[in-house]
C-alpha cells in the first residue's frame, strides 16, 4: 500500500503533512501538533521551520503562542491535497478495500470533499464510484468516514456501462459531477473523462 512514507523520509513531516492536509481550515500551535500527532517537540519545531521555509506554511505569533496554517497558494497545494485525500481517510480505505468492493473502474473525489469544504448545493455528489461494486462494502467504509467526519457523505454509484451511456448522452446529472474540480483516487482521469 503506497502512503507518504514511501516518498517522504522523515516520519515527523508525514506526520504534520497530514495532520495540516487533514483540516486544512484549521491553525496550529507548536504544542498543539505534538499532542496531536505525538512526536518529540525540537523535531516538530524542525520540520514546521522547513514548511515555513519553503512557503507551505505560515506562521503569526498570537500572545505567546506561534500559530501554523497552510498557504493555499503554495505551488504544488493542489497536489498535496490530492496525496493526503489517497493516504488517509476515505481515499486510503478504498484502495487497501479494493478487492473487497467488486470491480473498481474510477473512484472519484470531488475537489471540495478532498479539500474538506461544505457542498456548494445539497444535490452535489462527493464521492463516484464506477464499476462492479459490492454495495454493502463501499456503504460500511462511507459510514465510517461519515461517523469521523461528523457528516453526510454523498456519493453516486454507476457501473461502467451506464457510465459510459450517461457520459454518451451528455446527462445533466453526471456532466454536473465532472464539471468540477476533482481528485482520482483509483483509475485515470483522461480515461474517465474522456
Amino acid at each position: 500500500m503506497a502512503d507518504l512514507g514511501d516518498i517522504i523520509t522523515s516520519k515527523v513531516r508525514v506526520k504534520v503533512l497530514e495532520l495540516f492536509l487533514s483540516n486544512l481550515k484549521e491553525m496550529y500551535h507548536v504544542r498543539g501538533i505534538v499532542r496531536e500527532i505525538k512526536e518529540e517537540i525540537n523535531a516538530v519545531r524542525r520540520e514546521l521551520e522547513r514548511l515555513e521555509g519553503v512557503g507551505f506554511l505560515k506562521k503569526e505569533a498570537r500572545g505567546n503562542r506561534l500559530y501554523y496554517w497552510v498557504r493555499d497558494d503554495y505551488p504544488f497545494y493542489g497536489d498535496m491535497v490530492a496525496m493526503i485525500a489517497k493516504c488517509t481517510g476515505l481515499g486510503v480505505a478504498i484502495i487497501e478495500n479494493r478487492n473487497k468492493l467488486g470491480k473498481v473502474n474510477f473512484v472519484m473525489f470531488s475537489g471540495r470533499f478532498a479539500r474538506r469544504k461544505e457542498r456548494r448545493n445539497e444535490d452535489d455528489v462527493d464521492v463516484l464510484v464506477v464499476g462492479e461494486i459490492i454495495l454493502p462494502e463501499l456503504a460500511a467504509l462511507i459510514r465510517a468516514e461519515e461517523s469521523k467526519r461528523n457528516k453526510e457523505i454523498n456519493y453516486t454509484v454507476m457501473s461502467r456501462e451506464e457510465y459510459e451511456f450517461r457520459k454518451k448522452r451528455r446527462d445533466p446529472f453526471l456532466l454536473n459531477i465532472l464539471s468540477g474540480s476533482r481528485t482520482m483516487v483509483i483509475g485515470d482521469e483522461e480515461e474517465l473523462i474522456g
